[in-house]
């Protein structure tokens, strides 16, 4: 069984007087451990709903989904959440840093809803931060460093934690190009490395010529897989 096994999954919406929106339409996925897939497609073609529901931050209104050997499907909202904080790392399109937190107290706050302690966790966040190239960086709040950098520190969050997976909404849709290359490049080589797996919604180029394992979608349908 694969890291992820999604099946029939589908969800509707409902989108102005009466009308629905159908944004997934009987999905299926399987996805194996250290693997770097990117989920492709237009907007409105279903990829972060899909995303969401491998958070467990939606559900579905019908089908299966296995996420590390567990049927999240079954769970109540606190087993989801408390799921999430044990296996699921998330970078957003946005960021989502707390603007009052440094660097270092941005990456060790998730690590402190698991109970690790404080030197532990200041300990770890440093490590990460390093890892992701903010060493000497650790004392700054978000607004005094770049969208780059920002973005690198909401990688060390998603990873100080060791999650089974980390997913990432177009997390290189605030970025210039460069900086978006970097971005990928590092997550790249953390998955080759540290053998970490990737799930990332993107229609960007240069992340979907970054992918392993590409996946199209189109109106809520996978209607194409390419592994490389």
């Amino acid at each position: 069984m694969g890291l992820i096994e999604a099946k029939g999954l589908y969800k509707q919406y409902e989108s102005g007087e009466s009308e629905t929106v159908m944004a997934l339409d009987g999905v299926d996925l399987s996805l194996e451990k250290g693997a770097f897939a990117v989920l492709s497609g237009r907007s409105g073609s279903g990829k972060t709903t899909l995303l969401n529901m491998v958070g467990t931050l939606d559900r579905p209104d019908r089908g299966e989904l296995m996420i590390a050997g567990e049927n999240v499907l079954g769970m109540s909202r606190g087993e989801r959440a408390d799921f999430r904080l044990k296996h699921i790392g998330f970078v957003f399109q946005a960021y989502n840093l707390i603007r009052v937190l440094s660097a270092r107290e941005n990456v060790a706050y998730v690590l402190q809803l698991q109970g690790i302690g404080a030197s532990e966790r200041l300990k770890i966040a440093d490590q990460w931060l390093a890892e992701v190239g903010l060493e000497g960086l650790e004392h700054r709040r978000p607004d005094q460093l770049s969208g780059g950098q920002q973005q690198r520190i909401a990688v060390a969050r998603a990873l100080a934690t060791h999650p089974s997976i980390v997913l990432a909404d177009e997390p290189t849709a605030n970025l210039d190009s460069h900086t978006g290359e970097a971005l990928i490049e590092l997550m790249r080589r953390l998955n080759e490395e540290r053998g970490m797996t990737f799930l990332i919604a993107s229609h960007d180029p240069v992340v979907m010529d970054a992918a392993k394992v590409l996946y199209t979608m189109q109106d809520g349908k996978v209607i194409d897989q390419e592994t490389r």
